[in-house]
């Protein structure tokens, strides 16, 4: 069974594989992996987590199979994903695990890995460790009286996190005057969002703040900035900030309400760090799935769109490569590599309120940096994923709308890499004739997988 998808392990909890008995064997073959060439071979890995209720039975399971083979693990309670990272490069941990299923609802879960580096782990990593939780390789070994691993707790994770997070905002500038409000999807920055921004002087309206373990998601944050929108509208605000479950990805709204998406920061930030001097090589990193509008913006101003595979690992892996320091996507993870090693959703708020603060101009002024192309996106579940291109009667549908495009409009066609559904893209000059184009594209895929 494969484990591993665009963005770790992730699945309904309880239910294969994402079960307490998987990450039992996953935190075996974790501490047989990381305990390799460490001094004594006794591996120090930090496991945090979001909100959820199943949280408590995975960091237990994972904590459980890591102390058997002799590690050591650090437990961080609720804290941010980019915070796992952080958490795990400032203690020289050998690996951090993060148990979260992001912007999932409450009853998925999942499992993502770091490398000691922050960085998470690259496939051939990972397919070793689907390799060994396939075949049990640790369920005869593990160590025996003192060589037993043991579990911290670390206090108070979340306030050094904060700290850190307070160094993205230049320290010749303060939020005085600006009142934002923070909606933290009942998730895993529920305490870290508001306090980052409220001790850098701004007034905070905080909402989706009071997490149970079950209403994580539900009708607040990224996936739904409606509620955010609201407030703004309610008190005034300057502008909003909804982040996901996790909290590695953001979408900002700006004082009058309008949704201002990951393609947009991308465009206003890069856009003033070329004008700086600091935008490594003028380039960003982008997904296949970033509007054509965006390539349009950067390229007006010298500044090359370098696209990856969905998925924020691979546009950070498509910038260390290529030695680049801003990329992201479109859904709001937005990564830069001088502060991260992931998606971070408050650094990436911080980064677009600091281009509004040497501006002097508010956000909706600020935003106005790309013309977005007419883009339609159709999802549709599917009962299996056959390869597309095995599928004829597709290839052909795709090649006869590529031609009625043209040169002024895209097709992109992939299957989801964390849930069962197949994504249908299309950019063009008329949002009628793509929308229907779409829907021609999906209903023959249903078909085409249906007969497979």
């Amino acid at each position: 069974m494969k484990l591993f998808g665009t963005d770790g392990i992730r699945g309904e909890a309880n239910v294969p594989p994402m079960t307490p008995d998987m990450a039992l064997k996953l935190g075996r073959a974790l501490a047989a992996r990381f305990s390799s060439g460490v001094e004594g071979g006794r591996a120090r890995i930090v496991i945090g987590k979001d909100t959820r209720l199943s949280g408590y039975v995975f960091e237990q399971a994972l904590a459980a199979g890591i102390c058997s083979m002799g590690a050591d693990v650090w437990l961080c309670g609720p804290l941010p994903t980019p915070g796992v990272a952080f958490i795990t490069t400032s203690m020289r941990a050998d690996a951090g695990v993060v148990i979260s299923a992001s912007h999932n609802p409450f009853y998925d879960n999942g499992i993502k890995i770091f490398g000691r580096d922050g960085f998470k782990l690259p496939d051939v990593d990972e397919a070793l460790l689907e390799k060994h939780v396939a075949e049990d390789s640790f369920a005869a070994g593990g160590e025996r009286r003192a060589r037993l691993g043991k579990a911290h707790r670390i206090e108070e994770a979340w306030a050094r996190y904060v700290v850190f997070l307070k160094s993205a905002l230049p320290a010749d500038l303060d939020l005085s005057g600006l009142k934002i409000v923070v909606d933290c999807a009942h998730g895993a920055a529920y305490r870290v969002a508001p306090a980052v921004f409220e001790e850098l002087g701004a007034e905070v309206i905080p909402i989706a703040v009071k997490p149970d373990g079950i209403n994580i998601n539900a009708g607040y944050g990224a996936l739904h900035p409606e509620r955010m929108i609201e407030a703004i509208r309610v008190y005034g605000a300057d502008l909003g900030i909804a982040l996901d479950g996790d909290a590695d990805r953001v979408i900002i709204a700006d004082e009058k309400g309008n949704v201002v998406d990951g393609d947009a920061l991308l465009a206003l930030t890069a856009l003033d760090m070329k004008r700086s001097g600091t935008l490594k090589k003028d380039t960003v990193v982008a997904t296949v799935m970033s509007n054509l509008g965006l390539e349009r913006a950067l390229k007006a101003e010298g500044v090359r769109l370098e696209r990856a595979a969905v998925g924020d690992r691979y546009v950070v892996q498509a910038m260390r490569a290529g030695g680049f320091n801003v990329g992201g996507e479109q859904s709001g993870h937005l990564i830069f590599l001088d502060h991260t090693s992931t998606g971070d959703g408050v650094v990436a708020a911080l980064k677009a309120i600091t281009v509004m603060l040497r501006q002097g101009r508010p956000l909706s002024e600020v935003a106005r940096v790309m013309e977005r192309v007419p883009q339609v996106i159709v999802n549709f579940a599917v009962p299996k994923k056959p390869p597309l291109d095995s599928l004829p009667a597709v290839g052909r549908i795709i090649a006869d709308v590529e031609r009625q495009l043209g040169d002024d409009g895209r097709v992109l066609v992939r299957y989801s890499g964390t849930e069962p559904k197949c994504r249908v893209m299309l950019e063009g000059v008329n949002a009628e004739v793509i929308e229907g184009h779409a829907r021609a594209i999906a209903a023959v895929i249903e078909r085409e997988i249906a007969r497979s």
